[in-house]
């Protein structure tokens, strides 16, 4: 990948997330016009020479409003309490001056450089190389680092990886991050919910007929869900690849050493995973997925590029 400046690739890349973001809501609203219109004819009563366009969009009309609405309730109460569930699932804690003078000076003083507000600061207690960033606002921006990428890494090194995790912030990648995580979750919800009413349906060992349209409605459930879980997957893989090459420059243009960003990925790249970490959307907030596989399909549903092709980016500085 050619660096081709970083002004044009935050304004390509912030174009590119505000549009994916957008595409959430929208596959929602359409997954709820499709099963209308699909399970409308399973229901009881049914007449299949009635009316059948007006009856679906009459069903639409009255169910949007309620999914809407019950998706806007999941994200504000997520959105809300997102900072707390990010450190329950990373079991980090917060990190003082006292604590450690070296990390809280070098995050102080990128921040003070960039004119940015200082965000919190905390520590993972695992011996693996790692870090992230996360936050909706200047309240709630938090730089997380593991003991040991600040025990491992050298300033310059610890500099350049801060530096990126300060870029997520400054470009609000973590706030588009967060957004597409709930309504990835919302998707994950449905499903998960759709196949326990249909593992502890009646219609699994009866054979009448309203049985089996029960069933057939939640196996359109289930369907649905699933394409609008994959969907979702793919628009959250889209907006995490494109930011973290522009978050790499930024922090090479902030710090003025991309060889040591480079060299703090070489080290990374052989001790990402950290131990408390199991969430695969908490786990794409990272500067290297911590449970990244290799082989198969693994490269297309990636949250972030190559680390090598990371690294071949900075050396072009």
């Amino acid at each position: 990948m050619k660096y081709v400046g970083l002004l044009r690739q935050q304004s390509s890349n912030n174009f590119k997330s505000i549009l994916l973001l957008i595409m959430f809501p929208a596959l929602l609203i359409g997954l709820t016009w499709a099963f209308c219109a699909i399970v409308y004819p399973q229901l009881p009563g049914y007449d299949s020479d009635g009316f059948y366009m007006m009856a679906s969009r009459e069903a639409f009309a009255s169910s949007a409003p309620i999914v809407a609405g019950a998706a806007a309730i999941w994200f504000m109460v997520a959105f809300s309490l997102h900072s707390w569930m990010i450190s329950s699932a990373t079991n980090s804690k917060p990190l003082q001056r006292r604590d450690n003078v070296r990390v809280y000076n070098l995050v102080e003083n990128l921040c003070m450089s960039q004119g940015m507000t200082m965000p919190k600061v905390n520590v993972i207690e695992d011996n693996s190389l790692n870090a992230f960033a996360s936050g909706i606002n200047k309240k709630s921006y938090t730089v997380t680092l593991t003991r040991g990428i600040i025990n491992t890494l050298d300033d310059a090194e610890l500099e350049g990886v801060i530096g990126h995790e300060l870029m997520h912030i400054r470009n609000r990648d973590v706030r588009l991050l967060i957004f597409s995580i709930i309504f990835v979750g919302i998707f994950t919800f449905i499903a998960q919910a759709a196949m326990r009413a249909l593992w502890f349906s009646p219609g699994r060992s009866r054979s009448s007929k309203n049985d089996k349209s029960a069933m057939v409605l939640f196996l359109i459930v289930i369907a649905l869900a699933a394409i609008g879980y994959l969907f979702a997957l793919l628009l959250r893989f889209a907006i995490s690849r494109k930011r973290e090459y522009m978050a790499d420059a930024g922090a090479a243009q902030m710090t003025k050493n991309p060889h040591a960003l480079a060299s703090a990925l070489r080290k990374i790249s052989g001790n990402p995973k950290v131990a408390s970490v199991t969430r695969e959307d908490i786990a794409q907030l990272f500067i290297e997925h911590p449970l990244k596989k290799k082989g198969g399909f693994s490269t297309l549903f990636a949250t972030h590029p190559p680390i090598h092709k990371r690294i071949e980016v900075l050396e072009q500085f």
